[in-house]
């Protein structure tokens, strides 16, 4: 199972370069995660396209539609071999150096935690929970974590063009 995480777009609407981005590598993601400030419900709806969008509310996120996201998400997903990976979904806020550390109290007994804010890559392990930040895709990065069915979680980090 592939999960496209991505954080930061910082774009209000799809343009040429997001449009690239999601044909090539968010769209075949059996799960699609953004992590928030997407600044724009343009770039929101279009995203409604992908049929397993998690996503959360940034604290860059002004606008507000009928499908308003949360600033914490917690959703859950099953391999074929049925093994149960509960996922936690968040911006971030406060000091960048310890967001990761409130995120990972925001979930507990979750497997996957998921984050943005900082704009930096993480993909460590605290306490048995795999955390995840893919980056800034407005800077040129995200993530593609695969899932196998043994429960096993695997991470790679992409890089990309920036948007303009």
């Amino acid at each position: 199972m592939l999960l496209a995480v991505i954080s930061d777009s910082h774009i209000a609407a799809p343009n040429h370069w997001f449009g690239a981005v999601f044909d090539r590598y968010l769209a075949r993601a059996d799960c699609l995660i953004h992590c928030g400030d997407m600044v724009g419900a343009d770039l929101f709806h279009f995203m409604l396209a992908h049929p397993a969008l998690h996503a959360v509310r940034g604290n860059c996120d002004q606008f507000t539609t009928p499908h308003d996201r949360p600033t914490l998400h917690s959703f859950a997903l099953t391999t074929p071999r049925g093994h149960a990976l509960n996922i936690g979904v968040a911006h971030g806020w406060g000091e960048r150096a310890s967001v990761w550390k409130r995120v990972w109290e925001s979930f507990p007994d979750h497997q996957l935690i998921c984050y943005g804010h900082t704009h930096r890559r993480d993909w460590s392990l605290h306490q048995g929970a795999r955390i995840l930040n893919p980056g800034s895709l407005a800077e040129g990065s995200l993530a593609l974590v695969t899932l196998a069915d043994d429960g096993e979680l695997s991470c790679e980090f992409v890089d990309i063009s920036p948007a303009h």
